[in-house]
């Protein structure tokens, strides 16, 4: 396992749309478990593969309930809203408030190449949203709500 290092957001890869993985071999589950090490030495609750620098389709969350690596990850369904606070590591200066869905449906494979579907509501749907748009080239700056609206 090693650390990688983050792309901040003037890196024009962030912006880029990722690949979907092929084939989950060797080389993706090291990249899986760079990124739980990397994220977890940079305090974050999520990262994907863009964000160090691998244009593949594979986040990572643990927002303080386990880790979960998702590998082409698809949200199938989506149902209520909310506002809240969002940060990024590759925007490491930056916050703002996102509307996001309550509750989300999501279809990945995980480590194992299997596919998995689950729900996730609240702060767990809201990082798994915010990884899912860096896979598309999205930041959480691009939804930022301004102020008094």
């Amino acid at each position: 396992m090693a650390l990688r290092n983050i792309r901040t957001y003037k890196d024009p890869i962030l912006r880029k749309k990722s690949k979907p993985v092929e084939v989950v071999n060797d080389r993706i589950k090291v990249l899986i478990k760079d990124m739980f090490q990397t994220m977890y030495y940079e305090d974050g609750v999520g990262l994907a593969a863009p964000q160090v620098g691998i244009l593949k389709r594979v986040v990572v969350v643990d927002i303080g309930d386990g880790p979960i690596a998702l590998i082409n990850p698809e949200i199938i369904s989506k149902e209520g809203l909310y506002v809240d606070t969002e940060g990024c590591l590759s925007l490491p200066e930056e916050q703002g408030d996102v509307e996001r869905p309550k509750r989300i449906k999501v279809s990945a494979l995980n480590e194992e190449g299997k596919k998995i579907n689950f729900e996730a509501e609240d702060l767990f749907a809201r990082a798994i949203c915010h990884e899912v748009d860096h896979l598309d080239g999205i930041l959480f700056i691009d939804k930022v709500i301004p102020e008094g609206e």
